[in-house]
């Protein structure tokens, strides 16, 4: 058993963890909250951060203290929730939503500009070839570390600092201003944004990936697993504010040069165009291709070995290839209809995740009565069920004017006053039974 592994183990942890996290997604996201934010950027991008990172760590720190078992931290609140919601997580995370996305967003970034005829059977090859690759690559686990945190990462990591190093020293302009969204408030306009990265749901997945990593190294003990885990998520946490922070800078410099744009995917086009010339399209294709393909590999490697833990009787090496043929398939025939369903329901789970998180924060130094969970999970889930079916299409007017009496229910979030009457009403049922 390993008392202690060497600070270059710790640092490839962190740097495989970082990988993981930042997504296409996640390099979109801050550089149009930069141009919407305009002068008030940084007040946005600190409260992006609380959200976009803090809550991710607090999921990764949670995760820890149950050996990255999502069954484990679901028990808490009832068994048969226990059985539904981590497998309703790792599909709708994985092969329904975020591992076929991966595949599309290479084709369309990295692909699909150095293209004449863009078509059907290109599509075909550039994702074949990418989920070949991620299941090679996902195969052996116990070399994710080596391969992506040694090897990946700090080439994607290199890259990014090159763009973010020119868009710091050399903006293509000057500080836009901001709209009518970040006018009053930029904070919480941010600290609402950083809700939509759902990183704290990636966080319940990928911790399984991290923790497993950390024992094969000979760390067993809970305490040092979590130690290192925590530590590894604090060098993931540091390089993605580097990141959202200095693309936010270079989305709110953009304005006068490339105009308001509709997505940060045009912003980041454009921007390295200007900066690097016809080399930045290149330049963005590698960056978007290295961040697809780590997250690629940690989803189907998180949603493999969580699948092979549940059902033992099924090889890895099995599982992971349905993954990347399902994966690929989706992505060549029906991602836009996969995606109608799993984002609804990713809306749908996210509020009832972070209240998850939130009350074991606090489980570990007194033992919650699972009626508290289970109020609160039920208090946020009836209002993130309803916001789920309405971006499916079955908004109900009644249901809708109902709702909005709700605190911050315009914003986004009206699923934590009823989450916090829900947990209050289970505590007090729970104290009354005693």
């Amino acid at each position: 058993m390993k008392d202690k592994l060497p600070i270059k183990e710790v640092v490839a942890l962190g740097f495989f963890m970082f990988a993981l996290f930042l997504g296409a997604g996640n390099l979109i996201f801050p550089p149009i909250l930069g141009q919407q934010s305009g002068e008030s950027v940084w007040s946005a991008i600190l409260g992006f951060l609380v959200t976009g990172v803090g809550l991710p760590l607090l999921a990764i720190i949670t995760i820890s203290n149950v050996e990255g078992n999502l069954d484990v931290l679901s028990e808490r609140v009832h068994k048969t929730f226990a059985k539904v919601f981590p497998l309703v997580i790792y599909l709708t995370i994985g092969p329904f939503f975020g591992i076929p996305r991966t595949g599309t967003v290479v084709y369309e970034v990295g692909v699909v500009p150095f293209l004449s005829d863009a078509n059907g059977f290109s599509l075909f090859l550039s994702t074949f070839i990418f989920f070949s690759m991620t299941y090679w690559l996902a195969l052996n686990p116990a070399k994710l570390v080596d391969r992506v945190g040694k090897v990946l990462t700090p080439i994607l990591l290199i890259l990014i600092v090159i763009i973010s190093i020119r868009g710091l020293y050399s903006p293509i302009g000057d500080i836009g201003k901001a709209t009518e969204t970040y006018l009053d408030g930029a904070f919480f306009s941010g600290f609402l944004e950083g809700f939509l990265t759902m990183d704290a749901i990636a966080a319940l997945v990928f911790g399984i990936v991290v923790i497993n990593r950390i024992q094969e190294k000979g760390v067993k003990t809970i305490q040092d697993i979590r130690s290192y885990t925590i530590k590894a998520g604090i060098i993931a946490g540091v390089g993605l504010s580097f990141v959202y922070m200095t693309l936010a800078y270079i989305g709110a410099t953009s304005v006068n040069a490339i105009g308001m744009q509709d997505n940060g995917g045009a912003i980041l086009t454009a921007v390295t165009s200007l900066l690097f010339g016809p080399f930045g399209t290149i330049l963005l294709a590698v960056v978007i291709t290295g961040a697809c393909l780590t997250t690629s590999i940690g989803l189907v490697s998180a949603c493999g070995e969580y699948v092979s833990r549940r059902f033992k009787s099924i090889p890895y090496p099995v599982i992971i290839a349905i993954l990347c043929l399902f994966s690929f398939t989706m992505a060549n025939l029906g991602l836009s209809q996969l995606i109608s369903v799993s984002l609804p329901l990713l809306i749908a789970i996210y509020p009832i995740t972070i209240v998850l998180i939130s009350l074991s924060v606090g489980h570990k130094g007194k033992q919650l009565p699972s009626a508290l969970y289970m109020g609160a999970i039920i208090g946020a889930g009836v209002v993130s069920l309803y916001d789920g079916l309405t971006m499916a299409g079955f908004e109900q007017d009644f249901l809708s004017r109902a709702f909005a009496y709700l605190p911050l229910y315009a914003e986004g979030i009206g699923w934590i006053v009823p989450s916090v009457v829900g947990g209050l009403i289970g505590y007090f049922y729970q104290f009354g039974k005693k």
